[in-house]
């Protein structure tokens, strides 16, 4: 296949910027020595793990091996030892590379290290022999049910995600991605790194998310911003005291919001004060991206949307290259596209990986028999096949009254009261309903937060009385893990 980087050998030119993490950058040509050094040295290496801190170690590192070869597995600053011992036992890594200063934790003590030196300079090595199925990163799920699961994923899928984002975003090398995500997971990775990479562009990291970073380089030339819904949450937050960030994303080409569902609250008060809707994309660690609303170029006509399709709560439609359908619980395809029918999403396509590291019961009853992977994911389509994600399988389906009912869309209506500050919604037990709808509410004033019947009265009259919530727990902070997602059996004790 052709390489993952083919502009460090014959793309944009030698001084170029490619990566910037706070003062420290490198151009093409010296990113292309400094992954040449880290290749150098992984001759006869089959998997190497990568302590990966939003640093330019961190980046050079992955680049590297990716280009040598042995499959990657990034690995989480903030795990636990023994989620991080589980993960070394699984991928067995040959070593870890990571940045000189860098403080390794117990599991890691017996492992050789190898310092990344991004001044370093040597050849790069040619990825084009590789094959497209060849390993190319493990990356562990969040664990949620059991030990973390290493998603293998292989070459092919990381540049068949990468290229269909080009065609759904017009992603070219002119554009300049600032973004702070961690660097263990597919969105920061990935998406942020190695995406503009592949395409020629270049990244600017900021180390910590501030909204006062973005609005910095969004006013200094950046094209796009990449962020989940907390990051934007705290924008729409600012927006109204910090003229500077409103101007900094009404000038942004691109905004795009994934790793959760973006409150439709957050996405209209962004739209209101920029101009500019926030488009959402939607994937998995194992299926890399499914879904993007797509981008056109700005309209100049006053009131007309700038941003093609993207409407608040749908992901868009399948990118190029992906099938997607939805399942009624005994695998049939749901019978109608109408905006109100939930089912499973299953997929099809390139993107997806290849299977668990070491399960294949696990990797088994992940997918059907006729080859569609199982995303324990609801969602609706409209008629116009835009895909609205109602929640996961396990977490998010509510069965009440006869009812399949989506927890997202009561999440949104609960933050659309002024009273809300934050919402999660689940289900319990209920002898007469099957489940009753629970809220967990983070107050706007905790001296006077919302009531059950205020908050129930105004569910019911923005969607329907069957989907108001039957009981409220008010709440200091909701638990979220490092991507901004509620983690819900941290609320439920599941």
């Amino acid at each position: 296949m052709s390489s993952l980087f083919p502009a460090l050998t014959g793309g944009p030119a030698a001084d170029r910027p490619a990566l910037r993490f706070g003062e420290r950058s490198l151009t093409y040509g010296e990113l292309a020595g400094a992954a040449g050094a880290v290749a150098g040295g992984l001759t006869r290496v089959r998997r190497v793990a990568v302590w990966a801190t939003p640093s330019l170690e961190t980046a050079v590192a992955v680049t590297g091996a990716l280009l040598a070869g042995p499959a990657v597995v990034p690995l989480n600053p903030k795990s636990g030892e023994k989620e991080l011992g589980h993960i070394l036992t699984d991928s067995a890594p040959d070593l870890v590379l990571a940045a000189p200063g860098a403080r390794l934790p117990g599991p890691l003590a017996g492992l050789p290290r190898v310092h990344v030196d991004p001044a370093a300079r040597a050849p790069l090595p040619d990825d084009r022999a590789r094959g497209e199925e060849d390993p190319a990163l493990i990356v562990y799920t969040s664990g949620t049910t059991g030990p973390p699961k290493g998603a293998v994923l292989p070459r092919r899928a990381i540049a068949a995600t990468l290229d269909a984002l080009t065609d759904a975003w017009r992603w070219t090398g002119d554009d300049v991605l600032v973004h702070g995500l961690p660097l263990f997971h597919v969105h920061g990775l990935v998406l942020g790194t190695l995406g503009p990479l592949r395409r020629g562009g270049s990244v600017r990291h900021l180390g910590a998310f501030t909204t006062g970073g973005v609005a910095r380089e969004l006013n200094d030339g950046a094209t796009m911003l990449f962020g989940v819904p907390t990051m934007y949450h705290r924008i729409a937050e600012a927006l109204p005291a910090e003229p500077a960030l409103a101007k900094a994303l009404a000038g942004a080409r691109l905004l795009v919001s994934g790793s959760a569902a973006l409150p439709a609250h957050d996405h209209e008060r962004i739209a209101a004060a920029t101009g500019r809707r926030v488009i959402e994309r939607y994937g998995m660690t194992e299926t890399l991206m499914l879904c993007s609303s797509r981008w056109t170029p700005p309209d100049p006509r006053p009131g007309v949307r700038s941003d093609g399709e993207a409407r608040a709560g749908t992901v868009g439609g399948p990118l190029p290259g992906v099938e997607l359908r939805l399942v009624e619980e005994d695998g049939s395809p749901v019978a109608a596209y109408d905006g109100e029918t939930v089912g499973e999403i299953q997929v099809r396509g390139p993107n997806l990986f290849t299977g668990y590291l070491n399960l294949p019961d696990a990797t088994a009853a992940a997918f059907t028999a006729d080859g569609w992977f199982r995303t324990g994911d609801m969602a609706v389509r409209d008629g116009d096949g835009a895909v609205r994600i109602v929640g996961r399988k396990a977490t998010d389906l509510i069965k009440s009254g006869g009812f399949k009912i989506g927890a997202g869309e009561i999440e949104n209506a609960l933050l659309e009261h002024p009273g809300v500050r934050e919402a999660a919604v689940t289900g319990e037990p209920d002898a007469d309903l099957g489940e009753r709808i629970v809220a967990w509410v983070v107050p706007a004033d905790p001296q006077s937060p919302p009531g059950l019947e205020e908050l129930a009265a105004h569910v019911a009259g923005r969607l329907a009385p069957h989907k108001r919530p039957r009981t409220v727990h008010h709440l200091d902070a909701l638990p979220r893990n490092d991507m901004g997602k509620i983690m819900k059996r941290a609320l439920t004790g599941g």
